[in-house]
């Protein structure tokens, strides 16, 4: 399903989004609107996103994460929108699988271990692939697109 709370241009939400900008400058974490950190495995991870006050809180605590996954829509009219209800799959170099989780919104943080991953997020029936290399302090930021059609054509 495609949450269109928040609409932009596909460019700027590109931008947006890969920059770690919510829309409010110098905005605190209120731990409050984050949601729960889950577990999968021995993978702790975090979904969701929906709402500037959860969106902002995730946005800020991304940073200390290893792996923030963002998914949305690009295309069309120069619109676009964040997405939820994606089914991420993140499989290590020997092709162990590390995560298995619906993402309940636009973000997903994951607590992974250093290495390579191969990252698979599936949306209405088309799948976005990333390989993502995990080092130690460095945070990894990936934002997944979808043409617009297909976020259309699930609704």
């Amino acid at each position: 399903m495609t949450h269109p709370f928040r609409k932009t241009s596909a460019l700027a939400l590109a931008a947006a989004i890969g920059l770690g900008w919510t829309g409010t400058a110098g905005a605190q974490t209120d731990p409050a609107a984050l949601p729960p950190v889950q577990q999968s495995g021995s993978v702790d991870y975090l979904t969701g996103g929906i709402g500037l006050d959860e969106s902002t809180s995730i946005d800020a605590v991304s940073k200390q994460w290893p792996l923030t996954l963002v998914f949305g829509t690009a295309g069309g009219r120069m619109k676009a929108d964040y997405l939820a209800d994606v089914q991420v799959s993140v499989r290590d170099q020997l092709g162990r699988t590390a995560l298995d989780v619906k993402a309940d919104g636009p973000y997903l943080l994951a607590r992974l271990s250093p290495g390579t991953y191969d990252v698979a997020a599936e949306f209405a029936g088309r799948t976005v692939h990333r390989k993502v290399v995990i080092r130690p302090g460095h945070p990894v930021r990936s934002v997944l697109l979808w043409p617009a059609s297909v976020a259309d054509a699930s609704s």
